[in-house]
């Protein structure tokens, strides 16, 4: 077999029937597309044939993964994943969705999807799926829909989460459950809120949720942006120096291969626009129109909560108890096809008035559908989620690229309610703005941070916050706007957005970088989406190196005869300068040392490195601002996770840097380098499921890895950085998140867009765009997204014209 055979021309003519006109798809050297058609309908619609062109085994593996039937295209290995899905009953929100759609929003989903089909009709399969036997169905407008739903659940980290914070629970007190769920620096611990929990045995419940938490891993490994990140900030005119603004955005996302992004370039006498878009959605997401630029980030919104149902089983039916009263479920069946089975299996899900319940995913074999679940699991747990009602989101999203000012933008947001809980900011060549998008729930009574009971109707969600009360700017007096998934609003806004900020410290170094930034321009920009500056170093450096540790930390040395090589460590943390080079002995300090200090603090009180516990926690890491960085800070020198014994368990911890280092890069701490621990390596979704698979299924891909992954490479930064690439502490060093794409916008320029995706623009591995934007990425560089005619001319080299069949 051959991947080559299966990339179609990029040159020449194609016969297309469906399109009304000739339509041109030229290509730069990136392969980035742009896409110039004589009316709407016919971009739209090469605007699908393109994207199924570079991109539709990626968009097949959305398609699956939302309506639940990944295991068609895998097997068995999936099959969970699926029941997971089906068991949030994505499918009534992307129907919910689709139904509440516009009669144009419509009809532009309708002219993509004959896009994509009209490509598949005469173009040769994918090797991916042609290796796995999938023969795709046609591409039906909700499908595009299914994608959109997907990455929003994936926008919303609260059910993992909630999940991760019972499986904890299960393992202590619950009294102690508030030190390792913070929810920002200077905001008090959670303690009200984690006595929801008090009194509820989950340990007898019969409730398997370490099961439900490793599937809920794996869920999230697979649906992308499941990711707590990216930057976007915009500059006035007042302070750049051309006298316009100046906008950046760089999405933080998995470390996927090819990444989640489709950069084009669209063009019709009724729109222009160029950006980032997602193959299987129509529309440009971010970027720039001529008129306009948006950029966007995570709210970190809490828009989905867990609900503890008690349950009982009667006859044929289940029962869940609310306000004293017991009510039957809802339920439906749901069928599962298995690639290399031919059975059909058959599941029962049910819901209460919170949302879908999650324990019929627990158990490994079908049951007849007549028996809902085990009589033992007296306690269910049900997913609220605000996606599940009605909304104009897809007109809202579609809207924003065809504005002409930033004032019609706010316009369309506050219109239209959005369940994509996003950060925009935006600018037009003399306003800029900021504008808080999603739903959030008004509850009741508590957070939304820890499960509530759900029979007693007190936590229950009673509306959502009306969209003019989102917070909003226009034009400050400082003249910028940045955020980077932090706090975004004063401790005491009155109304609850979330309470898993993210760390604290990338938005602390865009204000850094702004107030000492003078006639701001496109170098100063690349220059912030480029740097490795962690200010959290400096938080290390105040735990290990104030008077009193350092006196007790070098006793505890001196008594295991260490003393010198930690000593050698004290010396190298004192004089790093913050910045996580690859070359840097400082930074590989750094990284170790909350890598090791994870094991060292948590491991013990929750059943050990390997426990599901200590594994949960390990997640909550990545999702917001985490305990591990807590612990640093003077308010939880007390905290009972350091056991008494804070300054030994840091000495330790050191201790344990210096000889992991030792053996990763040698014994000379100035050789020491962050690059050597901590690296890239582009994975496929293949590659990342193989674990999952069987010896035969995984064997034979990790035989074609070469072929399909890229890497390693030395990796700076880290999760604390504005060029960030987070790795997992208390785990390992593989950078897992990155900036999937940069752009930039400047009003002051005759072409204002540049931009850079980290891989390519084709998920064909013998494209020669499967991975050219990986050099690129990592060189810093950027390319352009010329609108004059002139520059059009010297950029796109190669042209494919569509011609319609007579």
């Amino acid at each position: 077999m051959s991947f080559s055979k299966a990339l179609p021309p990029m040159e020449g003519e194609q016969i297309v029937p469906g399109i009304s006109q000739k339509i041109t798809v030229k290509r730069d050297n990136m392969g980035i597309p742009l896409i110039e058609a004589a009316n709407m309908d016919d971009l739209i619609f090469a605007m699908g044939y393109v994207s199924a062109y570079d991109r539709f085994t990626q968009m097949e593996g959305f398609r699956l993964v939302g309506k639940g039937r990944l295991s068609e295209l895998i097997g068995k290995a999936t099959l969970e994943i699926d029941i997971f899905m089906r068991a949030l009953n994505i499918k009534q929100v992307a129907e919910t969705l689709y139904g509440s759609a516009s009669p144009e929003i419509r009809h532009i989903l309708d002219n993509y999807s004959n896009g994509v089909n009209a490509y598949l009709a005469n173009a040769p399969l994918p090797m991916t799926l042609k290796m796995a036997g999938h023969k795709p169905e046609p591409w039906k407008p909700i499908d595009c829909v299914y994608v959109f739903v997907v990455l929003t659940l994936g926008l919303g980290q609260n059910l993992h989460e909630e999940i991760d914070m019972l499986n904890i629970a299960k393992q202590i007190d619950v009294d102690k459950l508030a030190w390792l769920f913070p929810i920002y620096p200077d905001e008090p611990l959670p303690f009200d809120e984690m006595k929801k929990l008090k009194g509820l045995d989950l340990k007898s419940a019969s409730l398997d949720i370490e099961k439900l938490r490793q599937i809920s891993s794996r869920v999230n490994q697979i649906i992308i942006p499941a990711a707590a990140a990216s930057n976007n900030w915009v500059v006035s005119g007042k302070l750049t120096k051309s006298g316009k603004p100046i906008l950046a955005n760089d999405t933080h996302l998995p470390l996927t291969m090819p990444s989640i992004w489709h950069m084009m370039h669209l063009k019709c006498p009724e729109i222009e626009g160029a950006g980032i878009a997602i193959a299987g959605v129509p529309g440009i997401i971010a970027g720039y129109n001529g008129n306009i630029a948006v950029g966007m980030t995570m709210v970190m919104a809490d828009n989905q909560d867990i609900f503890l149902e008690k349950l009982k089983q009667e006859s044929d039916s289940l029962y869940y108890l609310y306000e004293d009263k017991w009510h039957k479920t809802i339920s439906r069946e749901e069928k599962f096809k298995v690639k290399g089975q031919k059975d059909i299996i058959t599941k029962t899900f049910y819901e209460t008035r919170h949302g879908a319940l999650l324990n019929n995913i627990l158990t490994d074999q079908p049951r007849h559908h007549l028996v809902p679940m085990p009589v033992s699991q007296t306690l269910g747990i049900a997913f609220s989620w605000a996606a599940r009602e009605p909304d104009r989101t897809m007109d809202a999203f579609f809207s924003i690229m065809r504005a002409k000012s930033v004032d019609e933008i706010l316009k369309y947001t506050s219109r239209d309610t959005s369940i994509i809980p996003l950060n925009l900011v935006m600018a037009d060549k003399n306003d800029i703005a900021w504008q808080v998008t999603g739903r959030y729930p008004l509850r009741k009574k508590g957070r939304g941070l820890c499960p509530s009971p759900g029979w007693t109707g007190e936590y229950d969600w009673k509306g959502f916050l009306d969209p003019s009360l989102h917070p909003s700017l226009k034009n400050p007096e400082r003249g910028y706007i940045g955020t980077a998934n932090h706090r975004t609003v004063p401790a005491d806004f009155p109304h609850i957005l979330t309470s898993s900020w993210y760390y604290p410290d990338r938005a602390e170094r865009i204000d850094q970088m702004m107030k000492v930034a003078k006639d701001y321009t496109v170098e100063n920009a690349k220059a912030m989406q480029l740097d490795v500056y962690s200010p959290f170093v400096e938080v290390i450096k105040t735990a290990l190196l104030n008077e009193q540790t350092l006196k007790e930390m070098t006793a505890f040395w001196k008594d295991s005869k260490q003393s010198p090589n930690a000593e050698k460590a004290m010396a190298l943390l004192r004089n790093f300068d913050g910045m996580m080079r690859v070359d840097s002995a400082g930074a590989a300090f750094c990284g170790a040392f909350l890598f090791s200090l994870s094991k060292n603090l948590f491991a013990e009180e929750l059943g050990g490195t390997e426990s599901q516990a200590y594994q949960s926690l390990l997640e909550t890491f990545l999702m917001k601002y985490s305990a591990l960085h807590d612990h640093l800070t003077d308010r939880c020198k007390d905290s009972p996770f350091w056991r008494g014994k804070r300054s030994q368990i840091l000495a330790q911890t050191v201790l344990d840097v210096v000889a992991l280092l030792e053996k990763r890069c040698g014994e000379n701490p100035e050789k020491w380098q962050w690059g050597k621990l901590h690296t890239y390596y582009w994975k496929t979704d293949g590659t990342l499921l193989a674990d999952y698979m069987d010896f035969v299924s995984k064997t034979g891909i990790k035989l074609l890895s070469g072929y399909f992954d890229r890497g390693p490479y030395p990796a700076p930064g880290d999760h604390t950085t504005l060029n960030v690439s987070a790795y997992h502490p208390g785990k390992d060093f593989d950078v897992w998140l990155i900036p999937e794409m940069r752009i930039i916008v400047d009003f002051g320029s005759d072409e204002p867009l540049i931009g850079i995706n980290s891989t390519g623009q084709s998920d064909n591995p013998s494209s020669p765009h499967y991975d050219d934007g990986i050099t690129a990425f990592r060189e810093g560089k950027y390319q352009a997204f010329p609108f004059k005619e002139e520059n059009v001319k010297k950029q796109y080299t190669k042209t494919l014209t569509l011609v319609p069949k007579q």
